[in-house]
Protein backbone atom coordinates (compact mmCIF):
# COMPACT_ATOMS: atom_id res chain seq x y z
CA UNK A 1 0.00 0.00 0.00
CA UNK A 2 1.21 3.42 -1.09
CA UNK A 3 1.72 5.88 1.72
CA UNK A 4 2.06 9.55 2.20
CA UNK A 5 4.11 12.08 3.95
CA UNK A 6 4.12 15.92 4.45
CA UNK A 7 0.54 16.48 3.24
CA UNK A 8 -0.20 19.11 6.02
CA UNK A 9 1.20 21.92 4.06
CA UNK A 10 -1.36 21.20 1.05
CA UNK A 11 -4.08 20.97 3.70
CA UNK A 12 -3.54 23.79 5.81
CA UNK A 13 -2.99 26.10 2.52
CA UNK A 14 -5.13 29.50 1.88
CA UNK A 15 -6.01 27.93 -1.56
CA UNK A 16 -7.39 25.34 0.12
CA UNK A 17 -8.87 26.41 3.26
CA UNK A 18 -10.60 28.95 0.41
CA UNK A 19 -12.01 26.08 -1.10
CA UNK A 20 -13.08 24.42 1.88
CA UNK A 21 -15.02 27.65 3.21
CA UNK A 22 -16.55 27.84 -0.46
CA UNK A 23 -17.58 24.14 0.29
CA UNK A 24 -18.86 24.93 3.86
CA UNK A 25 -21.50 27.62 3.34
CA UNK A 26 -22.74 25.64 0.12
CA UNK A 27 -26.36 25.82 0.91
CA UNK A 28 -25.89 27.67 4.12
CA UNK A 29 -25.61 31.17 2.81
CA UNK A 30 -28.58 32.63 5.10
CA UNK A 31 -27.19 30.44 8.60
CA UNK A 32 -26.08 33.49 10.88
CA UNK A 33 -22.87 31.56 11.78
CA UNK A 34 -22.12 31.70 7.92
CA UNK A 35 -22.66 35.31 7.97
CA UNK A 36 -21.15 36.12 10.97
CA UNK A 37 -17.68 34.50 9.42
CA UNK A 38 -18.15 35.75 6.66
CA UNK A 39 -18.03 39.96 8.02
CA UNK A 40 -14.67 39.78 8.60
CA UNK A 41 -13.38 36.48 6.14
CA UNK A 42 -10.19 37.11 5.03
CA UNK A 43 -8.80 37.65 8.72
CA UNK A 44 -10.98 34.60 10.49
CA UNK A 45 -9.25 32.36 7.27
CA UNK A 46 -5.76 33.69 8.25
CA UNK A 47 -6.35 33.47 11.97
CA UNK A 48 -7.71 29.51 11.09
CA UNK A 49 -4.15 29.24 8.99
CA UNK A 50 -2.19 30.30 11.61
CA UNK A 51 -3.17 28.02 14.13
CA UNK A 52 -3.43 25.81 11.96
CA UNK A 53 0.17 26.41 11.03
CA UNK A 54 1.74 26.94 14.80
CA UNK A 55 -0.32 23.43 15.71
CA UNK A 56 -2.65 25.16 17.96
CA UNK A 57 -5.67 25.25 16.21
CA UNK A 58 -8.07 23.52 18.89
CA UNK A 59 -12.05 22.29 17.72
CA UNK A 60 -14.82 23.75 19.75
CA UNK A 61 -17.20 21.66 21.80
CA UNK A 62 -20.05 19.76 19.38
CA UNK A 63 -23.13 21.13 19.95
CA UNK A 64 -25.89 17.96 19.97
CA UNK A 65 -29.20 17.51 19.68
CA UNK A 66 -31.97 14.84 19.20
CA UNK A 67 -33.42 14.84 15.15
CA UNK A 68 -36.68 13.56 14.59
CA UNK A 69 -37.66 13.02 11.09
CA UNK A 70 -39.62 10.69 12.18
CA UNK A 71 -36.56 8.50 13.53
CA UNK A 72 -34.77 9.31 16.48
CA UNK A 73 -31.07 10.01 15.83
CA UNK A 74 -28.64 12.16 18.12
CA UNK A 75 -26.78 14.38 15.70
CA UNK A 76 -23.59 16.59 16.58
CA UNK A 77 -23.16 20.23 14.90
CA UNK A 78 -19.29 20.78 14.46
CA UNK A 79 -18.93 25.01 15.13
CA UNK A 80 -18.39 26.24 11.38
CA UNK A 81 -14.81 27.39 11.22
CA UNK A 82 -14.59 23.49 12.18
CA UNK A 83 -16.47 22.53 9.51
CA UNK A 84 -13.90 24.59 7.27
CA UNK A 85 -10.81 21.96 8.99
CA UNK A 86 -13.32 19.18 7.78
CA UNK A 87 -13.56 19.86 4.20
CA UNK A 88 -9.82 21.16 3.94
CA UNK A 89 -8.47 17.62 5.17
CA UNK A 90 -11.10 15.48 3.03
CA UNK A 91 -10.02 17.68 -0.12
CA UNK A 92 -6.39 16.21 0.54
CA UNK A 93 -6.84 12.83 2.19
CA UNK A 94 -9.86 11.65 0.23
CA UNK A 95 -8.55 11.11 -3.17
CA UNK A 96 -5.50 9.32 -1.50
CA UNK A 97 -8.14 6.67 -0.09
CA UNK A 98 -10.58 6.32 -2.45
CA UNK A 99 -8.61 5.06 -5.35
CA UNK A 100 -8.35 2.30 -2.98
CA UNK A 101 -11.89 1.81 -1.97
CA UNK A 102 -14.05 -1.20 -3.83
CA UNK A 103 -16.19 -0.10 -6.70
CA UNK A 104 -19.27 -0.73 -5.19
CA UNK A 105 -18.68 1.42 -2.14
CA UNK A 106 -21.44 3.87 -2.54
CA UNK A 107 -22.06 6.14 0.16
CA UNK A 108 -20.63 9.72 0.16
CA UNK A 109 -18.53 9.10 -3.18
CA UNK A 110 -18.18 11.45 -6.09
CA UNK A 111 -20.73 9.68 -8.96
CA UNK A 112 -22.14 6.97 -6.24
CA UNK A 113 -25.12 7.38 -4.14
CA UNK A 114 -28.24 5.58 -3.83
CA UNK A 115 -29.20 5.35 -7.50
CA UNK A 116 -25.90 4.18 -8.26
CA UNK A 117 -26.31 1.24 -5.50
CA UNK A 118 -30.14 0.83 -6.91
CA UNK A 119 -28.52 0.35 -10.43
CA UNK A 120 -25.90 -1.66 -9.20
CA UNK A 121 -28.49 -3.86 -7.47
CA UNK A 122 -30.61 -4.21 -10.39
CA UNK A 123 -27.94 -5.36 -12.80
CA UNK A 124 -26.32 -7.68 -10.13
CA UNK A 125 -30.11 -9.15 -9.67
CA UNK A 126 -30.35 -10.14 -13.25
CA UNK A 127 -27.24 -11.79 -13.37
CA UNK A 128 -27.15 -13.97 -10.49
CA UNK A 129 -31.00 -14.52 -11.57
CA UNK A 130 -29.92 -15.38 -15.25
CA UNK A 131 -32.07 -12.62 -16.42
CA UNK A 132 -34.85 -13.10 -13.51
CA UNK A 133 -35.45 -16.61 -14.88
CA UNK A 134 -33.82 -18.61 -11.30
CA UNK A 135 -34.64 -18.32 -8.07
CA UNK A 136 -31.44 -16.75 -6.27
CA UNK A 137 -30.90 -15.18 -2.88
CA UNK A 138 -29.79 -12.42 -0.93
CA UNK A 139 -28.30 -11.52 2.51
CA UNK A 140 -28.86 -8.17 3.63
CA UNK A 141 -27.41 -7.18 6.52
CA UNK A 142 -26.43 -3.85 8.55
CA UNK A 143 -23.70 -3.49 11.45
CA UNK A 144 -25.36 -2.63 14.70
CA UNK A 145 -24.82 0.67 16.03
CA UNK A 146 -22.09 1.51 13.73
CA UNK A 147 -21.49 5.36 14.14
CA UNK A 148 -21.40 4.55 17.95
CA UNK A 149 -19.52 1.37 17.70
CA UNK A 150 -16.46 2.75 15.78
CA UNK A 151 -13.48 2.44 17.62
CA UNK A 152 -11.18 5.08 16.67
CA UNK A 153 -7.65 3.15 17.90
CA UNK A 154 -8.68 1.01 15.07
CA UNK A 155 -9.40 3.33 12.60
CA UNK A 156 -6.29 5.47 13.37
CA UNK A 157 -4.56 1.95 13.06
CA UNK A 158 -6.34 1.83 9.56
CA UNK A 159 -5.39 5.76 8.73
CA UNK A 160 -1.80 5.32 9.42
CA UNK A 161 -1.30 2.45 6.80
CA UNK A 162 -1.40 5.39 4.65
CA UNK A 163 -0.29 8.26 6.39
CA UNK A 164 2.55 8.94 7.41
CA UNK A 165 2.46 12.95 8.22
CA UNK A 166 2.39 13.48 11.43
CA UNK A 167 1.33 16.47 11.61
CA UNK A 168 -1.73 15.47 9.38
CA UNK A 169 -1.98 12.63 12.07
CA UNK A 170 -1.86 14.77 15.09
CA UNK A 171 -4.97 17.19 12.97
CA UNK A 172 -7.57 14.05 12.31
CA UNK A 173 -6.94 12.70 16.30
CA UNK A 174 -7.74 15.91 17.32
CA UNK A 175 -11.38 15.62 15.29
CA UNK A 176 -11.45 12.20 16.07
CA UNK A 177 -11.18 12.97 19.79
CA UNK A 178 -13.63 15.92 19.92
CA UNK A 179 -16.64 13.84 21.14
CA UNK A 180 -17.73 12.85 24.62
CA UNK A 181 -18.23 9.17 23.86
CA UNK A 182 -15.40 6.99 25.09
CA UNK A 183 -15.97 5.27 21.14
CA UNK A 184 -17.65 6.00 18.01
CA UNK A 185 -18.15 9.00 15.88
CA UNK A 186 -20.55 11.53 15.82
CA UNK A 187 -23.58 12.12 13.45
CA UNK A 188 -23.50 15.31 11.27
CA UNK A 189 -19.78 15.50 10.70
CA UNK A 190 -18.44 15.49 7.31
CA UNK A 191 -15.10 13.44 8.73
CA UNK A 192 -17.49 10.60 9.74
CA UNK A 193 -18.97 10.22 6.31
CA UNK A 194 -15.67 9.63 4.88
CA UNK A 195 -13.77 7.79 7.87
CA UNK A 196 -17.31 5.22 8.01
CA UNK A 197 -16.31 4.35 4.62
CA UNK A 198 -12.31 4.04 5.51
CA UNK A 199 -13.25 2.09 8.33
CA UNK A 200 -15.42 -0.39 6.70
CA UNK A 201 -13.71 -0.92 3.62
CA UNK A 202 -11.72 -3.34 5.49
CA UNK A 203 -14.84 -5.42 5.52
CA UNK A 204 -14.92 -4.49 1.42
CA UNK A 205 -11.57 -5.93 0.91
CA UNK A 206 -12.04 -8.82 2.87
CA UNK A 207 -15.58 -9.73 1.06
CA UNK A 208 -13.98 -9.30 -2.20
CA UNK A 209 -10.67 -10.86 -2.04
CA UNK A 210 -10.44 -13.19 0.83
CA UNK A 211 -14.12 -14.54 0.25
CA UNK A 212 -14.03 -13.93 -3.46
CA UNK A 213 -17.76 -12.80 -3.66
CA UNK A 214 -19.02 -11.41 -6.77
CA UNK A 215 -22.32 -10.00 -5.87
CA UNK A 216 -21.89 -7.35 -3.31
CA UNK A 217 -22.55 -3.71 -2.47
CA UNK A 218 -22.60 -1.69 0.25
CA UNK A 219 -23.71 1.33 0.99
CA UNK A 220 -22.60 3.23 4.43
CA UNK A 221 -23.22 0.03 7.00
CA UNK A 222 -26.16 -1.42 4.77
CA UNK A 223 -24.92 -4.18 3.07
CA UNK A 224 -25.99 -7.24 0.57
CA UNK A 225 -24.84 -10.26 -1.24
CA UNK A 226 -26.88 -12.18 -3.60
CA UNK A 227 -25.60 -15.67 -4.65
CA UNK A 228 -27.67 -18.29 -6.15
CA UNK A 229 -27.20 -20.67 -2.87
CA UNK A 230 -29.26 -19.70 0.55
CA UNK A 231 -25.91 -21.95 2.25
CA UNK A 232 -23.67 -20.22 0.58
CA UNK A 233 -24.81 -17.15 1.84
CA UNK A 234 -25.38 -18.65 5.29
CA UNK A 235 -21.12 -19.45 5.40
CA UNK A 236 -20.46 -16.29 4.48
CA UNK A 237 -22.49 -14.34 7.11
CA UNK A 238 -20.68 -16.43 9.98
CA UNK A 239 -17.25 -15.72 8.04
CA UNK A 240 -18.44 -11.99 8.56
CA UNK A 241 -19.78 -11.65 11.53
CA UNK A 242 -16.21 -13.45 12.67
CA UNK A 243 -14.37 -10.76 10.62
CA UNK A 244 -15.93 -7.94 12.04
CA UNK A 245 -16.07 -9.10 15.78
CA UNK A 246 -12.34 -9.50 15.54
CA UNK A 247 -10.89 -7.21 13.46
CA UNK A 248 -13.29 -3.86 13.62
CA UNK A 249 -14.94 -4.59 17.39
CA UNK A 250 -18.63 -4.75 15.53
CA UNK A 251 -21.30 -7.23 14.75
CA UNK A 252 -23.95 -7.22 12.44
CA UNK A 253 -27.85 -6.34 13.71
CA UNK A 254 -29.40 -9.52 14.53
CA UNK A 255 -32.91 -8.41 13.84
CA UNK A 256 -31.90 -6.48 10.39
CA UNK A 257 -29.73 -8.95 9.06
CA UNK A 258 -31.14 -11.98 7.49
CA UNK A 259 -30.67 -14.25 4.08
CA UNK A 260 -33.93 -13.79 2.10
CA UNK A 261 -35.40 -15.23 -1.63
CA UNK A 262 -35.04 -11.98 -4.45
CA UNK A 263 -38.62 -13.21 -5.39
CA UNK A 264 -39.68 -11.90 -2.21
CA UNK A 265 -38.54 -8.51 -2.37
CA UNK A 266 -35.47 -6.76 -0.97
CA UNK A 267 -34.97 -3.57 1.41
CA UNK A 268 -32.25 -1.72 0.31
CA UNK A 269 -31.40 1.80 0.08
CA UNK A 270 -35.05 3.73 0.82
CA UNK A 271 -36.67 1.00 -1.97
CA UNK A 272 -38.30 -2.65 -1.25
CA UNK A 273 -37.16 -4.06 -4.94
CA UNK A 274 -38.84 -7.15 -6.43
CA UNK A 275 -37.64 -8.90 -10.20
CA UNK A 276 -39.82 -6.86 -11.98
CA UNK A 277 -40.90 -3.21 -9.73
CA UNK A 278 -39.98 -1.41 -6.76
CA UNK A 279 -41.76 0.76 -4.87
CA UNK A 280 -40.76 2.87 -1.85
CA UNK A 281 -40.20 1.63 1.97
CA UNK A 282 -42.95 2.83 4.32
CA UNK A 283 -40.25 4.37 6.52
CA UNK A 284 -39.43 7.03 3.78
CA UNK A 285 -42.96 7.84 3.19
CA UNK A 286 -43.72 8.55 7.01
CA UNK A 287 -40.37 10.41 6.82
CA UNK A 288 -41.69 12.91 4.04
CA UNK A 289 -45.21 12.88 5.70
CA UNK A 290 -43.88 13.86 9.19
CA UNK A 291 -42.29 17.22 7.43
CA UNK A 292 -45.78 17.99 5.79
CA UNK A 293 -47.10 17.91 9.37
CA UNK A 294 -44.42 20.09 10.40
CA UNK A 295 -45.62 22.84 7.53
CA UNK A 296 -48.67 22.49 8.80
CA UNK A 297 -48.12 23.20 12.76
CA UNK A 298 -45.71 25.75 11.09
CA UNK A 299 -42.50 23.89 13.11
CA UNK A 300 -40.61 24.32 9.74
CA UNK A 301 -41.03 27.18 6.89
CA UNK A 302 -41.86 26.59 3.47
CA UNK A 303 -38.54 27.12 2.06
CA UNK A 304 -37.52 24.17 4.45
CA UNK A 305 -39.78 21.60 3.21
CA UNK A 306 -39.61 22.72 -0.18
CA UNK A 307 -35.69 21.83 0.20
CA UNK A 308 -36.22 18.63 1.71
CA UNK A 309 -39.35 17.64 -0.63
CA UNK A 310 -37.57 18.44 -3.66
CA UNK A 311 -34.21 15.97 -2.72
CA UNK A 312 -36.93 13.21 -1.54
CA UNK A 313 -38.86 13.94 -4.87
CA UNK A 314 -35.94 13.31 -6.81
CA UNK A 315 -35.28 10.04 -5.42
CA UNK A 316 -39.09 8.81 -4.77
CA UNK A 317 -39.86 8.56 -8.67
CA UNK A 318 -37.71 5.82 -9.18
CA UNK A 319 -40.08 3.90 -7.87
CA UNK A 320 -43.04 2.34 -8.98
CA UNK A 321 -45.20 4.27 -6.57
CA UNK A 322 -47.74 6.65 -8.58
CA UNK A 323 -50.46 6.36 -6.24
CA UNK A 324 -48.51 7.03 -2.92
CA UNK A 325 -46.78 10.06 -5.38
CA UNK A 326 -50.47 11.25 -5.88
CA UNK A 327 -52.07 11.13 -3.06
CA UNK A 328 -48.47 13.15 -1.62
CA UNK A 329 -48.93 15.66 -4.14
CA UNK A 330 -52.52 16.83 -3.81
CA UNK A 331 -51.79 16.88 0.24
CA UNK A 332 -49.02 19.39 -0.82
CA UNK A 333 -50.92 21.28 -3.05
CA UNK A 334 -53.90 21.51 0.00
CA UNK A 335 -51.19 22.19 2.28
CA UNK A 336 -49.90 25.76 -0.21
Amino acid sequence: MKSYNNLYFDIISLKNLILAYQKARKGKTKRNYVREFEENLAYNLKVLHDELKNQTYKPEPLKTFILRDPKTRRISKSAFRDRIVHHALCNIIEPLFDKTFIYDSCANRKGKGTLFALNRFNIFQRRVTHNLSKEAFCLKADVKHYFQEVDRDVLLSIIKRKIKCKKTLCLIELILNNFSDIKGMPLGNLTSQFFANVYLNELDQFVKHKLKVKYYIRYVDDFIILHKSNLKLGEWKDEICNFLKERLNLEIHPDKSKIISLSKGVDFVGFRIFYHFKILRKRNIRKILYKLKQIKRNKITEDKFEESFNGWYAYAIWANSYNVMKLLLDNIQQTS
